[in-house]
């Protein structure tokens, strides 16, 4: 009992907060999305109370583990990830939601596994650059690094690019961190850019539809206009502090609103104030992962928190900034806040490594 009592006092008390608000406005947005239907306690906010249950289990059992141990099994770790990756596409086994054939059917429930190889990819890319952190200055050293990291990627971006945007960001802060000359990076960046007209080409149609939309944002006659569109009505019409919890009207005409359209709900209900004071805690949150990192006794663990922070960040620029028009819509979620099980699990788990190396950082012997 005294060793809980001591590790957990070690414990960065933001680390343990945040995300305990941000299930509070999650489930609270749940039910709001449901109330149109007239029952606040519906499948969705079943499930994401359950899956936060499930976090903060996993979150309490990770902060025991010291994260050392996933580098004695990379191997393993590395094959299981990427044999889980193309699960979707067993017959019988893989479904299709949201457009996208990134899910397996459990039976009582959905799962997505590129949500959960994110953490592997993490771990995996962290204890790459750990051991080939030298071989960055020169350019076949990156393209190690990316050869390294390319079947998970290419794996995600067959039926999903949202995802796959996110695991590239990640794949891009860490070798960045990482030290790769700031000249090879411009180089190397210069060559990818190259290569997007050739990756248009190969996109699907709803992908390709979706650019063109970005491209032209005065059409409405594009379905992801159209949702960009209502997006911004909801969120405009909830002024400067909103039109009350479960009272917004426009939140019923949103597309997916309890998952990627999540953000317009909170403004309209809560108005600017609640949508700046979400973003704040945001903000408040990658501050506490930069210091985490900075403290960080090895590169190893540095290098999993900025893999976290990556993500982190990415996804949540991408989503708001879709909400206002301001990126393309990916269906990517807003991290601790939309609606699905394996994305807050995995929101969970990444949280979990943070607060595993914020321990360590503290001298606690596991």
């Amino acid at each position: 009992m005294n060793y809980f009592k001591d590790l957990f006092k070690n414990i960065d008390r933001a680390l343990l907060i945040l995300p305990l608000i941000f299930a509070v406005i999650s489930i609270l947005m749940m039910m709001s999305t449901s109330y149109a239907d007239g029952s606040l306690i519906s499948r969705t906010v079943v499930i994401q109370t359950v899956a936060y249950i499930l976090g903060f289990s996993i979150v309490i059992i990770m902060a025991t583990k010291d994260y050392i141990i996933f580098q004695d099994i990379e191997k393993l770790v590395y094959i299981g990830s990427v044999l889980f990756l193309l699960t979707p596409y067993i017959p019988g086994l893989g479904v299709e939601q949201y457009g996208a054939h990134s899910w397996i059917n459990l039976g009582v429930t959905t799962i997505q596994p590129s949500e959960f190889v994110k953490i592997t990819f993490i771990l995996l890319m962290a204890d790459y650059l750990r051991k080939n952190r030298d071989d960055l200055y020169n350019f076949k050293g990156v393209v190690k690094a990316f050869i390294y990291g390319a079947p998970f990627i290419g794996i995600v971006v067959l039926d999903d690019l949202g995802s796959a945007l996110v695991y590239i960001v990640i794949w891009i802060v860490m070798v960045f961190y990482a030290g790769i000359d700031y000249v090879l990076f411009a180089k190397c960046a210069g060559l990818s850019a190259l290569a997007v007209p050739v990756i248009y080409n190969f996109m699907d149609e709803y992908q390709k539809e979706r650019v063109t939309a970005f491209l032209h944002p005065e059409n409405l006659s594009i379905e992801a206009n159209y949702q960009v569109y209502m997006a911004k009505v909801a969120a405009g019409s909830g002024g400067l502090f909103g039109e009350g919890l479960f009272q917004g009207t426009h939140k019923e005409f949103l597309p997916v609103n309890n998952s990627d359209f999540i953000f317009s709900v909170i403004v309209e209900e809560m108005g600017f104030v609640g949508g700046a004071a979400v973003i704040s805690l945001y903000v408040f949150l990658i501050h506490t992962l930069i210091k985490v990192s900075r403290k960080s006794r090895d590169l190893y663990g540095s290098l999993l928190v900025i893999g976290v922070l990556g993500m982190f960040m990415f996804q949540i620029f991408e989503n708001i900034g879709m909400t206002m028009g301001l990126m393309p819509v990916t269906g990517i979620t807003l991290p601790f806040l939309s609606y699905g099980g394996s994305a807050i699990l995995s929101n969970m788990i990444a949280l979990g490594l943070v607060i595993n190396v914020a321990i360590k950082n503290r001298g606690v012997v596991f």
